[in-house]
This record gives C-alpha cells, sequence and structure tokens, in this order.
C-alpha cells in the first residue's frame, strides 16, 4: 500500500535547492514546495478519509509540522517519502480518533510509525484555528457569507455568484477583501507561513 502511494509522489524538478532554502527559513521558497504536493497529498488522504474537511486538516497539519522543523529538511534523502509518511500517520491518528468515539476498534495502530508522529508538535494549531475562525466573524457580513461559501463550502465563484445573485468579480473582490483582513488582523498572532497554510484550502470533487 504504502509504496505505491510514495511513487505516486512525484518529487519537484527543484526540490533539493527548495529545501536547503526552507531549512535557512525562505518563505517564498516553502510555499513553492507547498503548492507543488498539496493537492497530491489532499487526493490521496480523501481516498481515504472520504471527508473533505478531515482531508484538510490533516494536510495543513502534515505542513505545518514541515515548516517548524524546517532546519532538518537538508538531511532529508527523500522528501516525497517523509511527507508521505506525516500524511499517513496523521490520517490513521484522525481515522482511530474517530473509531474511539464511535465506541469501535480499528486495527491500524501498526501502521504507524512514531518518529514521524505530529501531535505533540501541533498543539497550538487548533487554537490558531479558532484565532482564524474569531477573525472571519469580525468581516461584514457580505465578505463573511462569501468567504465561508468559498471556503467552507468550497463552492466556485460562479456558483457563489448564482446562489448570492452578485457578480464573479464582487465575489472575487469580497474573497480578496476578506484574505488580506484576516492577513492583518492575525498579522502578529500566527506566523504567516503557518496562517497561509491554513487559509489555503483544498478542492477536491
Amino acid at each position: 500500500m504504502a509504496s505505491d502511494k510514495v511513487l505516486a509522489l512525484k518529487p519537484l524538478f527543484n526540490e533539493h535547492e527548495l529545501l536547503a532554502k526552507i531549512a535557512k527559513g525562505d518563505e517564498r521558497a516553502f510555499t513553492e514546495l507547498f503548492e507543488g504536493y498539496y493537492g497530491a497529498l489532499g487526493e490521496f488522504v480523501y481516498k481515504i478519509t472520504e471527508s473533505k474537511a478531515v482531508t484538510q486538516e490533516i494536510v495543513q497539519d502534515a505542513f505545518i509540522k514541515i515548516w517548524l522543523r524546517r532546519e532538518t529538511l537538508v538531511d532529508i534523502k527523500s522528501f516525497s517519502n517523509y511527507l508521505f509518511i506525516i500524511c499517513r500517520n496523521q490520517t490513521y491518528n484522525q481515522l482511530r480518533k474517530i473509531a474511539l468515539e464511535r465506541n469501535f476498534n480499528l486495527p491500524i495502530e501498526q501502521h504507524i510509525n512514531r518518529d514521524f508522529d505530529i501531535q505533540e508538535e501541533l498543539v497550538q494549531v487548533d487554537h490558531y484555528r479558532v484565532l482564524i475562525d474569531s477573525s472571519i466573524d469580525k468581516l461584514p457580513e457580505q465578505a463573511k457569507r462569501v468567504y465561508l461559501l468559498s471556503r467552507h463550502e468550497r463552492l466556485k465563484h460562479e456558483e457563489i455568484a448564482k446562489k448570492l445573485n452578485i457578480s464573479s468579480e464582487t465575489v472575487k473582490k469580497h474573497i480578496q477583501y476578506a484574505v488580506n483582513f484576516i492577513k492583518k488582523d492575525l498579522d502578529s498572532k500566527i506566523d504567516i507561513v503557518i496562517l497561509m497554510i491554513l487559509m489555503n484550502y483544498l478542492m477536491i470533487y
């Protein structure tokens, strides 16, 4: 199972260069790496979880871990394999949590490699998500509705425009306003890279 999925994560052509830059704190290089893998990881995790919300959280948490441990990236021989294992473990952790909540056992413990466990480093992430939700609540009503339809319900601009009886251009302006507002509101409260990760939403169909 694992080997087939690892091969599906095709390494970026300039990956080693990006990792070296990220290890030194280069935010632009991290964004390029993030955009290169985000969608593919989302598709892999979604096939297991069948939940868009859970998938998004798992992939976001994986990239937050990568950023928090960025100094160690230069020592990783196969980044795509490393990233796959992080997402796989977090996926099984989430499934195990859901299983416990529903009072049945799920035999997945043996699949988890503890060296890649990310729970300990992500204790603040739930707090960050609460801060983002609080910031969204501060938006003007129409901008808030548009933003939530786009990011939470994952509707396309055209779908939002039809639903709210406004133009696609107006939808675009509301989303741009919302994103800029949230970034400014949380500028001193959340690391800019972590905020970028948490504000990116997977489009899975």
